[in-house]
């Protein structure tokens, strides 16, 4: 049999139909699908840490709120284009990372304990942030916002539809980067760390600098998302940027999608983030404040409980994907 495969076909359909959707979509729904496509890559990203490595994070707010106000101070204090500053982000991200990580290590701080780890650094980065005046402190800094109409791509200016196509793109690379990453000798070397630490290392493999490795890519790729959050909304708050709440949410596309997974983040997202928006609207008039979150946790007790893999291994083995009886990562 010539042509794509079945796999193939779907997702430049996938694709091809995200591509358009700004032409047939109204300003709301065009939001929500840019919302979902950023969990989705910032799911993708914790995905990296987590799935692949076995290294929980619940404060990865951190990496993000970083590359935010990294390529967001360069921004308005120099004038440094986003792209430069986009450097700046991903360096940033990547060495605060990499300082939690070799901590950690250094001192055997493993398991639900480096998780606390990523909460503590993300809440200590918050409060100092809310007394540096230079980055705005606890009155927020705000990136000066042009005409909404017009497409500046040097400075990340422009429409709603400019942004939703820059993180499509950012979503998609990431699933090409991942996947090249999950068939690498350093994929191998991962899965075999997040199953057993101790028996990858005695076969050889440096579980440190595995580590590492999987430590930076995400960092790396949440600074850069860090980036785009920046200009997107054009206004930071420490409060905002390094709450909890922020770290929680990046989780919950790849928990309910399917950790470990390739496609379990985008799967998540697409299934998550639309039923609080449906959630949002039906109690808006109820003013019933925390009924999404409340939903959303249900909803992923639900999916653990059900589906402990997640929706997408289900779906995958549903669909015929699963050969072998293993987690379909085409």
């Amino acid at each position: 049999m010539t042509g794509l495969s079945l796999p193939a076909l779907a997702l430049s359909i996938f694709l091809a139909a995200l591509a358009a959707a700004p032409l047939f979509v109204n300003n709301y729904l065009l939001t929500v699908l840019t919302i979902i496509l950023y969990f989705a890559y910032t799911g993708q990203a914790w995905n990296v840490m987590f799935g692949f490595a076995g290294l929980l994070s619940l404060g990865h707010a951190l990496f993000i709120g970083i590359g935010s106000y990294s390529a967001a101070a360069a921004f308005v204090h120099y004038a440094i284009a986003p792209w430069l500053g986009a450097l700046l982000a991903v360096l940033l991200s990547v060495a605060a990372g990499c300082f939690i990580g070799l901590l950690s290590f250094r001192f055997a701080i493993s398991g639900v304990y480096f998780a606390l780890l990523t909460i503590a650094f993300a809440e200590f980065t918050r409060i100092v942030l809310d007394h540096v005046a230079w980055l705005g402190a606890t009155e927020g800094l705000f990136l000066p916002v042009s005409s909404r109409s017009q497409i500046d791509l040097l400075h990340l200016r422009g429409p709603p539809a400019m942004f939703y196509y820059l993180i499509l793109a950012l979503t998609f690379l990431a699933l090409g980067l991942t996947r090249w990453l999950m068939d690498s000798k350093l994929g191998y070397c991962w899965r075999a760390i997040r199953d057993d630490a101790e028996a990858a290392a005695a076969t050889g493999v440096n579980v440190f600098w595995c580590r590492m490795a999987a430590i930076a890519i995400s960092c790396g790729m949440s600074g850069l998302a860090g980036v785009w959050y920046a200009f997107y909304y054009n206004t930071l708050f420490p409060e905002i940027s390094f709450n909890i709440g922020k770290s929680i949410e990046i989780t919950f596309a790849p928990i309910v999608g399917g950790v470990g997974t390739l496609f379990g983040p985008i799967v998540g997202a697409f299934l998550l983030f639309p039923l609080g928006e449906v959630i949002t609207a039906l109690t808006q008039q109820y003013r019933v404040e925390g009924m999404k979150q409340f939903i959303w946790g249900l909803a992923v007790v639900a999916i653990v409980l059900v589906q402990p893999t997640g929706v997408w291994p289900w779906l995958a083995r549903l669909l015929g994907l699963d050969r072998g009886g293993q987690k379909e990562r085409a």
